[in-house]
């Protein structure tokens, strides 16, 4: 098997400003690999919070390009990847590479690979399991009430049903008012609210009740990660769910959550992959914590290994690549509030334009 790596710039349509920081732009770094013909691609963003800027990805993901060369074909380098101490990102991205090759060998969807792999947890209908689909929630960040409230009548006018809002505003008040603002001009919709970790535990149990009577469905990670007994204590206490997110990426943060909290934010860039993600699925299946799919601001193409287990989820937060002011990929929809797998082989995914290249 042959690697290449292509980096580019991946410029949001407007700046997304959250508790911690504001973001503008990021880079993509996707792997191809080769293999007697055919293709599959996958990609890692950089991630300040994470520790991956380009020069870390370009180089782990080189190195995993050379390590697959030992293996004769794309199967075997699936069934006994070695994760060895690579970044999350990198190890998703590698095995979202090899799940669109092994899909297009074998002319299956990657969703009917995982299912292969996970039949447990993979949801069954009449006839037989069709292509997963999910209505996502479309993130609106910190902006002034009167900005969010256009961009959410915008988007209910275009088919969302589920919109996300960013919280962690230095007061309060204007959080609360964004989410009025919204409410009201997006009556339908349901609320998620993402603080992203900026309250104390004094704050959020105040300011849960105000949100529950606002209708807010539920709410990630209120509070700074890194004390994830806190949350489950304030779980226990809140009027509305509670989603670990920065709390929730490893397995066994998962494990130590579980029946705990009323839900964890899946990323496949934190946990390692769509295999990795199978596995807390079944983890907290029947533990009172429920799924959420969430992403980082990415492309179709790194968009698309979730969306293969997007029906799995309760909430589904898989919009980044609607965030973009151009996505170099298509193939996931989302512009109308549904983002939807293909039964195509492999991601069914396909590249709209290209950036530099280097040979792995």
């Amino acid at each position: 098997m042959k690697a290449t790596l292509r980096t580019v710039r991946l410029t949001l349509a407007e700046p997304l400003r959250i508790s911690r920081s504001t973001m503008a732009a990021r880079d993509a770094v996707w792997l191809t690999v080769e293999h007697e013909g055919l293709t599959g691609h996958g990609e890692a963003v950089t991630s300040v919070y994470y520790g991956l800027n380009t020069t870390v990805l370009e180089r782990q993901l080189y190195e995993a390009g050379l390590a697959l060369g030992r293996f004769g074909d794309p199967e075997s380098a699936l069934r006994d990847r070695p994760a060895g101490d690579r970044p999350p990102a990198v190890t998703a991205a590698v095995e979202a590479a090899l799940l669109d090759l092994c899909g297009k060998r074998s002319a299956l969807p990657v969703h009917r690979l995982l299912d292969a792999k996970s039949a447990r947890t993979a949801p069954t209908t009449p006839g037989g399991r069709g292509a997963p689909s999910a209505r996502t929630a479309r993130t609106i960040g910190i902006v002034p009430a009167e900005r969010a409230a256009a961009q959410a009548r915008s988007l209910a006018d275009s088919g969302f049903t589920v919109i996300k809002v960013k919280a962690g505003a230095p007061d309060p008040e204007d959080d609360l008012a964004r989410i009025r603002a919204i409410a009201s001009a997006a009556p339908r919709a349901r609320l998620l609210l993402d603080p992203n970790g900026a309250w104390t535990s004094a704050q959020a149990l105040q300011l849960l009740t105000r949100y529950a009577e606002l209708g807010v469905e539920a709410v990630e990670q209120p509070l700074a990660p890194g004390n994830p007994e806190a949350l489950a204590r304030l779980a226990q206490r809140s009027p509305l769910p509670l989603i670990a997110d920065e709390d929730a990426v490893t397995y066994e943060d998962v494990r130590r959550l579980a029946g705990r909290v009323h839900g964890v934010n899946v990323k496949l860039a934190k946990c390692g992959g769509p295999y990795a993600a199978l596995r807390i699925a079944e983890l907290i299946e029947g533990s009172g914590t429920e799924l959420m799919l969430g992403c980082l601001t990415a492309s179709t193409l790194g968009l698309a290994p979730a969306v293969h287990l997007a029906d799995r989820a309760r909430w589904a937060d898989l919009d980044g690549h609607l965030l973009l002011a151009a996505d170099p990929w298509t193939g996931i929809g989302g512009a109308d509030g549904v983002v939807r797998a293909s039964d195509l082989p492999g991601l069914g995914v396909r590249e709209r334009r290209v950036g530099r290249e280097d040979a792995a």
